[in-house]
C-alpha cells in the first residue's frame, strides 16, 4: 500500500479554530443554483464574497480526469495561490461534479497493454487445453496458472483503475505536488499525522460539500446547522452493528475492527449521557423504528437505504457501504446519502465508488470528535479520515458545531479505534 512509503510521525494534528474567512467556496458558473447556494452560504455564514470561486466545469456528477486537472484544479489553485495561508477549508456546492475519472493511459501504457491482453488471451487458452488434455500436465497447469495471475496483476497498474476519486477528497491534496494517483494518499490531518514532508500538514486543505437531491436541500443544509447550534443537537443515538467478533491481534480496518468501533461508539456516548440505542445483530434496524433520531450509524445494507430512523432537525448520519455517493442528487436513486438528506439529516457521508472499509471514519472516532462540541463538522471529518484522493465525501456545513454548547464527551476519551489501534506506524 501506499502509505507504506511514507514517513509516519504519530502525534496529534491541531487544527487552528476555523473561521468563516477560511472557507473559500467552489461554484460552477454553468450551473445556476450552484451560484444561488454558493451566495446563500455567503449571506448566512458571513464568508467574504471575495472567497468564492466560479469555475466553467461540466454540469453533471462526473468530471474527467483532464478536465479536472484543466478546469478544476488547476484554475482553482491559480486563483488562490495569493491566499494559500487563509484556505483551510474548501465548500464545494451544488453543480460542482461529483467525481473525477481515473487517470487514462499514456501511449507507451497503451502499447504494454494491448501486449499484455494478448498474451492473457494466449495464456488463458493455454491453460484451458491443458486442462482438457487426460492425463494432466500438473506442473505446467501450475505454471500456466502462475502466469495468468501476473499479467491480471500487472494490468490494473496500467489502466489505472484505481485512480478514480471524489472530487473532494482529491481537493483536499490541492496543494500537495505530484502525488501518485495509484489508491490513496495518507491524509495529513489525521489524528496520527503523516506525510512526506514537514510540511504535509500545512499543505493539506480541509474539504466539505453543500450538495444533495435539490438545491434547496443543499441550503437546508446550513439553515438548520445555524438554527441547531443556537440551542444544540439533542436526540436519540442509533448504532447498528453487526456482532462481529474483533481480535486486536489482527488488524483494525477489517470489518471486524470497523463493527468493533460501531461498539465503541455506542459505549462513548451513553457515557457521556446520550440515549443510546445499539443493535449488535447482523439484522438493520426496521423501517420506523428509530424515533427522535440526532446522529446515526450503521451498516451493510449496499445501495439500499432503509427509512428506519425518524431525525431531528441536525442530525448527523451516515451509513458504511460500498456506493453510498455514487450520486447526490439523483433521487430516485437507492443508495443511502441522497436518501438521508431527503429524510432531514444536516450532515451525512459517503463514498463515490468501492472505498474498502478502510475509506470510512472510524464510527468512534468521528462522532466522538463531533460530541467534544470542540471541533467543526469538517475538522472532525478531517481528523477521523484515514486518507485523501480517494473515494469519500462529508456533505454539510463545515462549520457546523452540533455540541457546542452542550458537550457530551471528553476529547481524551475520544481513542483511536478499536482500542490501542493505530493505522499508521
Amino acid at each position: 500500500m501506499r502509505y507504506a512509503l511514507f514517513v509516519v510521525i504519530l502525534a496529534t494534528s491541531p487544527l487552528l479554530a476555523l473561521e468563516p474567512k477560511n472557507v473559500f467556496i467552489v461554484s460552477n458558473k454553468n450551473v445556476p443554483a450552484s451560484r444561488d447556494v454558493a451566495a446563500h452560504y455567503v449571506a448566512v455564514r458571513k464568508v467574504p464574497k471575495e472567497n468564492v470561486v466560479e469555475l466553467d466545469l461540466p454540469t453533471g456528477e462526473d468530471i474527467s480526469r483532464a478536465d479536472y486537472d484543466a478546469k478544476l484544479a488547476g484554475p482553482l489553485r491559480e486563483a488562490l495561490k495569493a491566499k494559500q495561508e487563509s484556505v483551510k477549508v474548501l465548500l464545494t456546492v451544488y453543480g460542482v461534479p461529483l467525481r473525477v475519472g481515473a487517470q487514462q493511459p499514456n501511449a507507451k501504457e497503451a502499447e504494454q497493454l494491448k501486449e499484455i491482453r494478448t498474451k492473457l488471451t494466449e495464456v488463458r487458452k493455454e491453460l484451458a487445453d491443458l486442462e482438457k488434455a487426460d492425463p494432466k500436465d500438473m506442473d505446467k497447469i501450475k505454471a500456466a496458472k502462475q502466469a495468468v495471475d501476473t499479467l491480471v496483476k500487472r494490468e490494473p497498474t496500467l489502466t489505472h483503475s484505481e485512480t478514480l476519486a471524489a472530487v473532494d477528497s482529491e481537493l483536499m491534496l490541492l496543494w500537495v505536488p505530484d502525488y501518485s494517483l495509484d489508491r490513496f494518499y495518507p491524509n495529513p490531518l489525521y489524528r496520527a499525522t503523516s506525510g512526506l514532508t514537514k510540511n504535509s500538514t500545512k499543505l493539506a486543505v480541509m474539504t466539505s460539500r453543500l450538495d444533495g437531491p435539490t438545491p434547496a436541500i443543499a441550503m437546508r443544509l446550513v439553515d438548520d446547522a445555524i438554527e441547531v447550534e443556537k440551542t444544540g443537537l439533542k436526540g436519540k443515538v442509533y448504532v447498528d452493528a453487526r456482532g462481529m467478533k474483533y481480535d486486536a491481534k489482527k488488524s483494525g480496518t477489517g470489518y471486524e475492527g470497523y463493527d468493533e468501533s460501531y461498539r465503541e461508539m455506542a459505549a462513548l456516548l451513553k457515557a457521556g449521557g446520550m440515549e443510546v440505542t445499539l443493535d449488535d445483530k447482523s439484522e438493520l434496524f426496521k423501517p420506523g423504528t428509530c424515533p427522535d433520531a440526532a446522529l446515526y450509524s450503521g451498516w451493510y445494507s449496499h445501495a439500499n437505504f432503509i427509512d428506519s430512523n425518524k431525525f431531528v432537525k441536525g442530525a448527523v448520519a451516515w451509513h458504511l457501504a460500498s456506493s453510498e455517493a455514487t450520486t447526490l442528487r439523483n433521487d430516485k436513486s437507492k443508495v443511502w446519502c441522497p436518501n438521508l438528506l431527503k429524510a432531514g439529516v444536516a450532515a451525512t457521508i459517503g463514498p463515490v465508488a468501492e472505498p474498502y472499509t478502510l475509506g470510512f471514519p472510524k464510527p468512534a472516532e468521528f462522532f466522538g470528535l463531533l460530541a467534544t462540541g470542540k471541533y467543526t463538522l469538517v475538522e472532525c471529518y478531517a481528523k477521523s479520515v484515514y486518507f485523501a484522493s480517494w473515494m469519500g465525501v462529508l456533505v454539510g456545513d463545515p462549520l457546523y458545531t452540533p455540541f457546542a454548547k452542550d458537550p457530551v464527551v471528553k476529547e481524551e476519551d475520544v481513542i483511536f479505534s478499536p482500542a490501542g489501534f493505530k493505522i499508521f506506524r
